[in-house]
């Protein structure tokens, strides 16, 4: 199965390189792979796995995956107290790689909404309990992604746009506009991969996967659901401010490694994602947006 998108900046489709390609398709296709796999999603052997890569030795496999995923290293800054020559002193560093300044733009139009993520992009003018990314199955709504009975009214029928990190993007998540903190808890789950073979074979995934969920009072977009969604391997969900006020591009957090998920549900009426967004995502097509691009506009 091949994982196809639409890279936003370069006008074309593009086939994704995945990594741990084989491993997924075994865990989620395989007999013996499905059985293994129910340990595998469980907190504590995801976790330790990412503890695994703050480990020295880790960096061993930097220069490799560089070269596999080709990239582009010179947008990126050197870890604290390393240079170019030493940059970072295990693999997690290397994966939560920061952008170096000027390296990305945040869009300054008030109107359109920054990319929170530079990730692959599905986007939804309103979220239904019938909507499915980007298989059959019902496991994108408001009650399941937010399990909290306070705010489901918020963000009833509202627009989402669903953000996936695969483990070669850029692994920081930042705040799409200005404003403040009103609430902020976890929900706990398993460890899912979020990758599309993973989808398909289970339509859950969104819902049963561990997550956080901060609630935003934004300047121009209204209420936010601001939902990151933990994954296969990935060891913690950090978040990098207090969680109280917050300006527009700011960094919020980062996943440590593994593939992870935002998703940014809003309140009906105030905002749709980008048309391109949207059109691709009526094909099953997710887009590659860059950090700080529009991915959505006012209404």
């Amino acid at each position: 199965m091949q994982i196809q998108y639409f890279n936003r900046g370069k006008n074309a489709v593009e086939v994704e390189k995945v990594y741990g390609d084989a491993g997924v398709k075994w865990l989620y296709k395989n007999f013996f792979g499905k059985f293994l796999s129910s340990a595998l999603v469980k907190a504590p052997i995801s976790v330790i796995y990412g503890y695994l890569q703050s480990l020295p030795i880790s960096r061993n496999k930097i220069p490799e995956f560089i070269k596999n995923f080709e990239i582009q290293m010179d947008e990126f800054v050197p870890e604290l107290g390393h240079n170019d020559l030493d940059p970072y002193s295990s693999f997690n560093s290397f994966f939560i790689r920061e952008f170096k300044e000027g390296a990305r733009e945040i869009e300054s139009d008030f109107s359109k909404m920054p990319a929170f993520c530079e990730a692959r992009y599905f986007g939804y003018a309103s979220i239904t309990d019938d909507k499915a990314v980007p298989v059959k199955g019902k496991f994108l709504n408001a009650k399941e992604l937010l399990a909290n009975e306070k705010w489901l009214e918020t963000f009833h029928d509202g627009p989402l746009l669903l953000a996936r990190l695969c483990p070669v993007d850029y692994h920081r998540f930042h705040f799409p506009d200005t404003g403040k903190v009103i609430d902020n808890y976890k929900v706990g789950g398993l460890y899912h991969s979020v990758n599309p073979i993973a989808l398909k074979e289970k339509q859950d995934i969104f819902s049963t996967n561990v997550r956080e969920v901060t609630i935003l009072e934004t300047e121009n977009f209204g209420k936010l659901a601001y939902v990151e969604v933990g994954a296969i391997c990935v060891g913690k969900i950090v978040q990098s401010t207090d969680l109280t006020t917050f300006s527009r591009g700011q960094e919020k957090g980062y996943f440590l490694f593994g593939g992870s998920t935002v998703i940014v549900i809003g309140e009906k009426g105030k905002w749709s994602p980008s048309k391109d967004i949207l059109e691709y995502t009526e094909k099953g097509m997710e887009t590659y947006i860059q950090l700080g691009s529009e991915v959505a506009t006012k209404l």
